[in-house]
């Protein structure tokens, strides 16, 4: 099975009157969607009771939950508080994830700063492996931590790195996010090939099951020297990458990846665009 389904809520659910994030999975549903990715980028300040409830309509509206950790965290910190706080900021979004039935949470690697790429991994893996043991002992072990391949240069997360933290447990898969691979690649994806390359380099490193199980981030983005610049819609069709070879590349490998579109303030609308070209591809084998 596939799932598709929008990062945080589309501009047009507010348009719409709606105001509450319970009130996401059947809106969804209805739309003709099964994923939802509740956003914690700026901090976990969900209250239980709404995380309770988030999972309660999920669950009736046959919608898959994941749940994005704080963008500030940073693994590869230099300061030994910061990392802690990592940690601390980890658990707390696994803890909600927990209330709300959500079976991944998707975590930002870090950042590289005043020191190698390899020192920096190095710090990185050693606070998610405490992490993981933390998570265990927490009653967590149930929830898949997702590394995310960022996409600027001086971030932590290239492919090859999340490939690394990925192999500290078998528990841990990647998060595939193909705007953020088109911009570190100066534009790199653009074919089945270059796709299938990716996920090539997953299977090696990872093993086939975790490849075919992968969380997917899509977009269309702009980026510069340093990487990305900015996420937009998938009719902004100046930028890329398009999905069209995406979809060719999981149907051909055979995958059931969650796919979570990250589109400037049309994510639902755009997940299911995706969806449809999916299957435009599906039915036409």
């Amino acid at each position: 099975m596939i799932w598709f389904g929008p990062a945080g809520n589309s501009n047009s659910f507010y348009d719409q009157g709606f105001s509450h994030s319970w009130q996401m999975p059947e809106w969804l549903s209805d739309m003709g969607l099964n994923a939802y990715e509740y956003q914690c980028n700026k901090g976990v300040n969900l209250k239980d009771e709404t995380a309770q409830e988030i999972g309660e309509k999920a669950k009736e509206a046959g919608i898959r939950l994941s749940v994005h950790a704080p963008y500030y965290i940073n693994l590869s910190s230099t300061e030994q508080e910061k990392r802690d706080n990592s940690v601390k900021y980890i658990l707390d979004t696994l803890r909600v994830a927990k209330i709300m039935g959500a079976d991944r949470i998707v975590v930002h690697p870090g950042y590289v700063s005043k020191i190698t790429r390899k020192t920096a991994v190095e710090l990185a893996k050693a606070i998610l492996l405490e992490t993981v043991k933390k998570a265990d002992d927490a009653g967590f072990s149930d929830i898949t931590i997702c590394p995310e391949v960022l996409g600027k240069n001086n971030q932590l997360g290239n492919l090859y790195e999340v490939m690394e933290l990925c192999d500290l447990d078998e528990r841990l898969i990647p998060c595939l996010d193909f705007a953020h691979l088109h911009a570190l690649t100066q534009g790199g994806m653009n074919s089945q090939e270059d796709f299938t390359k990716v996920f090539d380099t997953v299977r090696k490193h990872l093993g086939k099951e975790r490849m075919r199980k992968s969380h997917i981030h899509f977009s269309r983005v702009e980026y510069g020297k340093g990487g990305e610049k900015k996420h937009w819609s998938y009719s902004d069709t100046i930028y890329g990458p398009d999905f069209d070879p995406l979809a060719e590349t999981i149907i051909a490998l055979d995958l059931e990846p969650v796919i979570i579109c990250e589109s400037r303030g049309t994510m639902a609308e755009d997940a299911l665009t995706l969806k449809k070209i999916y299957f435009k591809h599906l039915n036409n084998l």
